[in-house]
């Protein structure tokens, strides 16, 4: 198995306060990942130290093979990385901003950018400027396809995009990665733009990682029950079984990686009585909520 990145037990504070301890995963070549938390979770926090813009308090960060705080120019080459906001130099106009990075990256692939410039419909001459939040979205994408990373770092690629723009970026984002092989590492507030897009994802909460394994895997294991129940003073607590949980009155909802009879034994055993028991679908965004909570 070849590995693109390959995070040991990272480890990270700002001053006093944590951002998460032993953190560790891998990003297979050719796959879609993703880092999924809450605001102030650490998923930039863990961006800046792939880019080698940080230096972690301990644990090791490879990418491409190379120490990513020391990592050479030659590496550095093949990494693509989108920053949050789309920023560009908005002075210049489509054909300009091709020209000004195409000195800086000896694998340009123009016809990359024009090709998503077409479906834009927007003139060689448009100045940045004069586009929408979307448009510069796509021009930004365009720029970054044509370097031909071998490793794309998106962080918060839909800040500031509407829907249809946001589904042309993962679309266009997909359809050449699988085409080229490419290596997607991927953030996002918008969870339900993911679903069916990721691969693989960790997803951090304040204490560090609730998990990390295929979105399929999660997406079939993690469940959501449903029920009522006539003892309303029952003190609920994540555990083994229970792995989040919420109460409004009489109706509990549990969310767990255990399968029904799993879920009815263990309520048996505590001696909850229980009606109306049921297993709710849920989609990518409602099991992210689930296992990190609400709030």
């Amino acid at each position: 198995m070849e590995y693109v990145v390959e995070v040991n037990s990272l480890t990270h504070y700002y001053g006093r306060k944590k951002v998460y301890e032993n953190l560790s995963f891998k990003i297979k070549k050719g796959s879609i990942f993703g880092l999924l938390g809450k605001n102030g979770t650490g998923k930039t926090t863990t961006i800046n130290i792939l880019n080698g813009f940080l230096k972690p308090k301990s644990g090791s960060c490879l990418i491409l093979g190379e120490d990513s705080y020391k990592i050479s120019p030659e590496t550095k080459a093949r990494i693509g990385f989108l920053i949050e906001g789309h920023i560009q130099y908005s002075f210049m106009n489509i054909r300009q901003i091709e020209r000004f990075y195409s000195e800086f990256y000896p694998r340009w692939k123009k016809e990359v950018y024009y090709d998503l410039m077409s479906r834009l419909k927007v003139l060689e001459n448009q100045k940045i400027s004069k586009m929408s939040c979307g448009q510069r979205s796509q021009v930004t994408l365009g720029l970054l396809l044509a370097q031909d990373p071998d490793l794309l770092i998106l962080d918060d690629y839909s800040m500031g995009l509407d829907a249809g723009y946001r589904k042309l970026f993962l679309d266009f984002l997909r359809e050449y990665a699988q085409a080229e092989n490419k290596t997607i590492f991927i953030t996002s507030h918008i969870i339900q733009d993911l679903d069916g897009f990721l691969e693989d994802c960790v997803i951090l909460d304040y204490d560090g990682v609730v998990l990390q394994m295929p979105i399929e895997e999660f997406r079939s294991k993690f469940k959501m029950y449903q029920f009522s129940t006539e003892n309303e003073s029952v003190k609920w607590a994540k555990d083994d079984v229970v792995k989040n949980f919420e109460t409004i009155k009489n109706k509990v909802t549990l969310y767990s990686f255990g399968d029904d009879e799993t879920m009815k034994n263990y309520l048996t055993t505590k001696q909850i009585h229980f009606t109306d028991f049921k297993c709710i679908p849920m989609d990518l965004e409602t099991a992210f909520v689930g296992i990190t909570g609400k709030y």
